[in-house]
């Protein structure tokens, strides 16, 4: 019985997909098929069911799960605690974060965090709050920065770092240039701007305008907030966005207020509340604690 073994087949009994199984351990699919093949015949019982369209743990399966999910913990165990007495942490962290963190010190974090770390390799991507909540729970990112809305982090820890109140922001030649402030029942006659669906930041609006009871137009959508600003600068509407990124930008944005107090994003570091979070994740986690919290 290899450690490598019981690391496929918790990764496949998570997946329920020998597919996203070998994406998450960086392997190819038959060499995860062929390794589990291998664990069974050792034992002399078949711990998937692969005849249905999703792969199942058959009773056997089930009831070996917690003890592979224990070794696997113990053996990150004894490496977290010969690297805190060397003082040297190794291995690999995946990171995901969606685009509004830019505005905070993540470049930073990562920068401090190769250089304390040498020995770990580093990877960033972004995405939706969705997707990247989704994707730390499934094992495939270590930890991610994503959008906090009313909605609870089901199966996540987090780490609250930003939290403050969404505004709109115009080019200084919109005519609501003038304007400081609007009601929330004067944004739905405007053309706006936000972030696409599955993020946190409009999660936030859109339950902010349910309360009121209003339904805006949402004419443009973006990913990355620098474009809403981009767009908002060019007079195409209002973008809606956190309060610090429309102020760091004064020569291209014009802020308004919205009178809501359910107005409101933030953003969380999360990491897996279940399984196993390893030395490496664990490392920069307590670093951004430290620089984001």
């Amino acid at each position: 019985m290899e450690l490598r073994q019981l690391e496929y087949l918790v990764a496949v009994a998570e997946e329920a997909s020998f597919t996203k199984a070998a994406a998450r351990v960086f392997v190819t699919q038959p060499c995860v098929s062929a390794q589990i093949r291998r664990l069974e015949r050792e034992l002399g019982q078949d711990l998937l069911d692969r005849g249905g369209r999703t792969v199942q743990l058959t009773d056997v399966g089930a009831a070996a799960l917690p003890h592979a999910r224990a070794v696997l913990a113990a053996i990150d165990g004894v490496r977290g605690a010969v690297e805190d007495l060397s003082g040297l942490v190794r291995g690999q962290v995946a990171m995901g974060s969606v685009a509004s963190s830019l505005s905070l010190r993540l470049p930073e974090l990562i920068a401090e965090f190769s250089e304390k770390h040498p020995a770990v390799e580093i990877s960033l991507s972004e995405g939706t709050t969705d997707q990247l909540a989704e994707a730390v729970r499934a094992g495939r990112i270590d930890v991610a920065i994503i959008g906090i809305s009313a909605e609870p982090l089901t199966g996540l820890e987090s780490i609250v770092i930003a939290d403050e109140s969404l505004i709109g922001a115009v080019g200084h030649d919109h005519p609501l240039a003038q304007c400081t402030s609007m009601t929330v029942e004067e944004v739905e006659s405007h053309a706006l701007m936000c972030l696409p669906s599955g993020s946190g930041l409009r999660a936030a609006a859109e339950a902010a305008w349910a309360a009121e009871g209003i339904k805006p137009r949402v004419a443009f959508e973006a990913s990355d907030p620098r474009v809403l600003a981009q767009l908002a600068a060019r007079g195409l509407g209002v973008a809606i966005l956190p309060e610090r990124f429309v102020l760091a930008q004064p020569e291209q944005l014009h802020p308004i207020e919205i009178l809501s107090p359910h107005l409101r994003s933030g953003l969380a570091l999360v990491w897996r509340s279940s399984g196993r979070i390893g030395p490496a994740a664990r490392a920069l986690v307590a670093q951004a604690r430290t620089m984001l919290g």
